[in-house]
């Protein structure tokens, strides 16, 4: 089996209502998802999301080579990148390409890759998070309500440009998960997206802390700052969790020597095979790993074979616009399929018709940081907008089967 080509899409996550964090908001809720598939001499396509930058000159490292030799390519694209480095997006586009190889590898084996992997359960516990920071009370509440209809009792909220807003809305959403049943009480984690100092983060998070406990404290700082997230850790009872944008083992190393890191994430765009190495790396320091990113569905496959899996965040209900994907959600986890590979099937021409022209980036997105990020004197003083600033539409009501297993 060879490698011979691939293909680019990008389609779309429509939430239905606005989504963001402390940086930004898509006001209209639609989110660009960008998909590559990488095709064989066998008639065997593989499946990976993430960016397509400099995928011309990545995908030359693994071109007319057998996909199977997964790992051997990732690392040969990484070395294709050496001289700019493999940072940001490039990182991304490996991760896509490299997903994309592990589909391919467990679909000639005629296997879901979870149990390719040496996954022996292919149920995964997820938590709920719903990008909400623009929510009123009202679509909190219903949003949070149609997670714990599916037994979601963790959940993370996003919050960090007022402090008095996020412990009440901490609270709603905590009523909401308490409702869904006997059990353990809800659990409750707050992401800031970089958005505080240091001192900023000790003093919010132990205000919040006198009346909640949270599970953790997602990226309070800058996500490189090893000394400033280990004196966080230091001044809260919550954990520290971050990694969803480091790119590769050498910036996790001395975030974990430093012991800044609690809850050791990634995100799904960095790939299966980064993933595996970055879990491996966390389990010999004993600490978990946990996936983020929407549906991360290859990084739910490789969470099944490692040892320190905690939880994966699950975020849309929905799958992209012109993707199936072969799992449920039912008992507050993510239930994986039988399908060969990843599950997923990709509708190309429902995709082109649905989103069309690509959509032009803007200046307030959520991938776009604030010019005062991180010195903001109050809360909120600078403009940005906080929960309930902007006009929303109402939550759409989901159905009671999660439509994420149709096909």
């Amino acid at each position: 089996m060879r490698i011979t080509g691939y293909r680019t899409l990008t389609t779309v996550q429509e939430w239905g209502r606005p989504v963001g964090d402390a940086n930004g908001v898509f006001a209209d809720g639609a989110v660009p998802v960008p998909i590559v598939i990488v095709d064989t001499d066998e008639g065997i396509a593989g499946f990976g999301i993430g960016p397509h930058v400099e995928i011309e000159r990545i995908f030359a490292a693994i071109h007319g080579e057998d996909p199977r030799a997964v790992t051997t390519l990732y690392d040969r694209m990484l070395r294709h990148t050496f001289k700019a480095g493999h940072a940001g997006p490039v990182f991304g586009t490996i991760g896509a390409l490299d997903t994309a190889l592990w589909d391919i590898k467990a679909q000639a084996a005629g296997q879901p890759l979870w149990r390719l992997l040496g996954g022996r359960d292919r149920v995964v516990p997820a938590y709920a998070s719903g990008l909400d920071i623009a929510l009123t009370d009202d679509q909190l509440v219903a949003t949070y309500d149609a997670y714990a209809r599916y037994g979601l009792r963790a959940a993370k909220l996003k919050g960090g440009l007022d402090i008095e807003r996020d412990r009440h809305r901490l609270w709603l959403v905590r009523e909401v998960l308490a409702e869904g049943g006997d059990g353990p009480r809800p659990g409750l984690m707050l992401d800031v997206n970089e958005a505080w100092t240091r001192k900023q983060a000790v003093r919010h998070v132990c205000e919040i802390e006198r009346t909640l406990d949270l599970i953790w404290i997602e990226e309070p700082v800058r996500r490189w700052d090893a000394e400033g997230l280990a004196a966080v850790g230091r001044g809260v009872r919550a954990s520290v969790a971050t990694g969803e944008n480091l790119t590769g083992l050498e910036q996790y190393r001395p975030l974990i020597a430093a012991g800044a890191v609690d809850i050791v994430q990634t995100a799904a765009v960095g790939g299966v095979t980064h993933f595996l190495r970055v879990a491996a790396l966390a389990h010999a320091y004993d600490l978990p790993v946990s996936p983020i990113g929407n549906t991360p569905v290859g990084l739910l496959h490789a969470a099944t074979s490692v040892p320190n899996h905690l939880t994966s965040e699950l975020q849309d209900l929905h799958p992209p616009v012109g993707v199936t994907i072969d799992l449920h959600v039912a008992d507050g986890a993510f239930i994986l399929g039988d399908s060969p590979g990843l599950g997923v099937r990709v509708d190309e021409d429902r995709i082109r018709a649905a989103v069309g022209r690509p959509r032009a980036r803007t200046a307030d997105g959520p991938d776009v940081r604030p010019e005062r990020a991180g010195r903001r004197l109050l809360a909120g003083a600078d403009g940005v907008a906080t929960a309930g600033a902007l006009p929303v539409p109402p939550v759409q009501s989901r159905n009671e089967v999660s439509p994420i297993a149709r096909h």
